[in-house]
C-alpha cells in the first residue's frame, strides 16, 4: 500500500469571519450600500453650504446697515421715518435706531406693519417640525455650535444688545446671529448712525436660510433613496445570476461526491460565456473524466479479479492434491501446475501494476528526444542476444531520411516496442519475418511492426487495445501473456500525444499491422 505523503496545503478559506458566514447576496447588497454610504456623507458638505449661505448674509447685512445708516445720518425726522419704513418693508427688516444715550428713538415695526413675523413652533406642522429635528440632528453630528436664541428685551435699549455696544466702542458694523424659536437663524447688524452716537439695529429672518439648506438636503436625500433602490435592484438581480447557478453547481457537485445518482448532470450553462459559464463547463467536463475514470477502474477492478481467479483455483487444486497423492511422478506434475501458476500470478500482477501507475508516471516524466530507429534497432539486438525473438527474424527499416527523433520517455518507447515485437513474435509461424518500418509523416514519425500470423479481424481491431482481451490460440500457453501488454502500449502511445492502431498489412500478405505515430521532435522548440 502507497504511504501518505504529507505535501504543503494552501488555505485557501477567506479569512475573517464575515466572509466565512455571510453568503455572497449579503456580501454583493453590503458592498453596494457600503458605497451608497460613503455617497450619504456628502450630506455632511452641507454644513459648509450653510455656512457659505451665512457668510453672503452676513456681508448682505452690513451693506443694509451701513447704507441705511449713511441714509439716515442725514435726514431730518420725518425723512427718518419713511427712510425706515420703506428700506423695512422692501428688504423685510426690522429697524431700530438709538441715541447716544442707549434710548430707542425709531422701530420700523412701530411706524409699519411688521414685515415679518416669528414663527410659533407648536403651531407648525409635522413636515416642519421633522425638519427642525433633522437639523438637530446633523448640528449634533457635525459638532456645530448652536446658537444663542433670540428673544426681544422687555424694555428695548442698546444695553440690551451687545453687539450695539460694540459697535459704539469700535466704530465698525457688528454682525451677530441668534436662533429664532423656530431655530431659524436671526442675523442682527449694529452700525454707528453719523458721529453723533446714535446706533442702527438692522434685523433680519433669514428663513431663506434654513429653507435653502432643507432644500437641497432634500433633493440630495431623494437622490440617494432613489439609487439606494435601484442599487439594491441591481444587487439582487447580479446576486441571482452569480449565486443561482454556483449554488446548482454545488448541488450537482455535491450529489457527484455522494455518489447517490450516477446519472447526474452537472449544468454546461451554454449560453453564459462569463466565467460562470466557464466554470460549470470545466466542471462538467471534470465530472465526466472522474466518472469515466471511476467506470474504468471498477471494470479493471473486476477484470483483475476475474483473471487471478483462474490460475488462483488452479494454484489451490494442485496444492490440495499434493497432500492426497502418492504417486511421484503425479506429484510432480502437480508441483510444476503449481509453479506454473505462480508464475501466471506474479506475472499478471506485475502487468497490473504497470498499467495501473503508468499514467501518473508519464504526466511528471520530462520528455527528452528520442531517435526511434536507432531505438529500435539496439532492442531488436539485446532481443537476439537474450533469444527472445524464438526462431523468428525481425528486421529493421527505415523509409527516407528522418530524422526520426521524438520527444519521449525512452524506457517507456522501450516498452512500447516490447510488448509490438513479443505480440509480433508470438503470433508469427516458425522461422517467421518480422518488418518494423519507420516513416516520416510531415510532422510525426510512424513505426509499423508487421507480421506473418492470422492477423486480426476488422471488428476486433480495437478490442485488441483492451485490458485482457486476447485473440491468442486456445492451445497457447496463458501463462506466457496477461492479455495487458497492448493495452499498456496503447496507454503509453496517448501519454505521448501519438496513436496506436491495428491495420491489415499493406501488401496484401497475410498478417498483422500495428502502426504506432508519435509527434515528431520540433527543432525550434529545442532551440528556444
Amino acid at each position: 500500500m502507497a504511504r501518505d505523503i504529507p505535501s504543503p496545503m494552501v488555505d485557501a478559506r477567506p479569512k475573517g469571519n464575515w466572509k466565512r458566514r455571510t453568503s455572497l447576496t449579503v456580501r454583493i447588497l453590503a458592498v453596494n450600500i457600503i458605497a451608497l454610504g460613503l455617497m450619504a456623507g456628502s450630506l455632511f458638505y452641507l454644513d459648509s453650504y450653510r455656512k457659505q449661505l451665512f457668510e453672503e448674509r452676513f456681508k448682505l447685512a452690513r451693506a443694509e446697515a451701513e447704507i441705511a445708516a449713511a441714509g439716515l445720518a442725514g435726514a431730518g425726522p420725518q425723512a427718518r421715518r419713511d427712510l425706515m419704513v420703506r428700506v423695512g418693508q422692501a428688504q423685510h427688516l426690522r429697524l431700530r435706531l438709538y441715541d447716544s444715550s442707549g434710548a430707542l428713538l425709531l422701530d420700523s415695526f412701530a411706524l409699519a406693519p411688521p414685515s415679518f413675523t416669528l414663527v410659533d413652533p407648536d403651531s407648525e406642522s409635522w413636515w416642519e417640525r421633522g425638519g427642525r429635528a433633522i437639523d438637530a440632528g446633523m448640528r449634533l453630528v457635525l459638532g456645530s455650535q448652536t446658537s444663542e436664541p433670540y428673544r426681544d428685551p422687555p424694555r428695548d435699549t442698546a444695553a440690551a444688545w451687545p453687539e450695539l455696544g460694540e459697535a459704539a466702542r469700535s466704530g465698525t458694523s457688528v454682525i451677530v446671529a441668534r436662533a429664532a424659536p423656530d431655530e431659524t437663524p436671526m442675523i442682527n447688524a449694529a452700525v454707528p448712525v453719523g458721529s453723533d452716537g446714535q446706533l442702527l439695529l438692522a434685523t433680519r429672518n433669514a428663513r431663506d436660510v434654513t429653507q435653502a439648506v432643507r432644500d437641497a438636503r432634500g433633493t440630495l436625500g431623494i437622490v440617494l433613496s432613489v439609487t439606494l433602490l435601484i442599487s439594491i435592484q441591481l444587487s439582487l438581480f447580479l446576486a441571482r445570476t452569480i449565486v443561482q447557478p454556483l449554488r446548482a453547481l454545488v448541488r450537482a457537485a455535491v450529489r457527484v461526491r455522494l455518489g447517490r445518482d450516477r446519472a447526474v448532470e452537472v449544468p454546461r450553462l451554454p449560453e453564459r460565456g462569463d466565467e460562470i459559464g466557464l466554470l460549470a463547463r470545466a466542471l462538467s467536463d471534470m465530472s465526466g473524466a472522474l466518472r469515466s475514470r471511476i467506470d474504468a477502474v471498477e471494470s479493471f477492478a473486476a477484470d483483475v479479479a476475474h483473471e487471478i481467479k483462474n490460475p488462483l483455483a488452479s494454484l489451490r487444486s494442485a496444492v490440495e492434491n499434493l497432500e492426497t497423492v502418492k504417486d511421484e511422478g503425479l506429484r510432480a506434475e502437480l508441483t510444476r501446475i503449481a509453479a506454473h501458476d505462480v508464475q501466471r500470478i506474479d506475472r499478471l500482477v506485475t502487468e497490473i501494476a504497470e498499467a495501473s501507475r503508468i499514467d501518473a508516471e508519464l504526466s511528471r516524466t520530462q520528455f527528452m528526444p528520442v531517435d526511434l530507429l536507432a531505438l529500435a534497432q539496439r532492442l531488436v539486438r539485446a532481443r537476439d542476444e537474450r533469444g527472445e525473438n524464438a526462431e523468428c527474424r525481425i528486421d529493421v527499416s527505415a523509409r527516407g531520411a528522418g530524422p526520426w527523433e521524438v520527444p519521449g520517455d525512452e524506457a517507456r518507447l522501450v516498452r512500447v516496442l516490447e510488448n509490438l515485437l513479443d505480440n509480433a513474435v508470438s503470433f508469427s509461424p516458425p522461422h517467421g519475418e518480422v518488418s518494423v518500418m519507420l516513416r516520416r509523416d510531415d510532422d510525426r514519425v510512424e513505426l509499423s511492426v508487421l507480421d506473418h500470423g492470422p492477423g486480426i479481424p476488422a471488428e476486433a481491431r480495437d478490442k485488441v487495445f483492451d485490458r485482457f482481451h486476447s485473440l491468442r490460440p486456445a492451445e497457447e500457453d496463458f501463462g506466457h501473456h496477461s492479455g495487458l501488454g497492448l493495452a499498456i502500449a496503447r496507454t503509453i502511445a496517448e501519454a505521448h500525444d501519438g496513436t496506436l492502431v491495428a491495420h491489415d498489412r499493406p501488401d496484401g500478405q497475410p498478417g498483422a499491422c500495428l502502426i504506432l505515430s508519435v509527434p515528431a521532435r520540433i527543432e525550434e522548440e529545442d532551440e528556444e
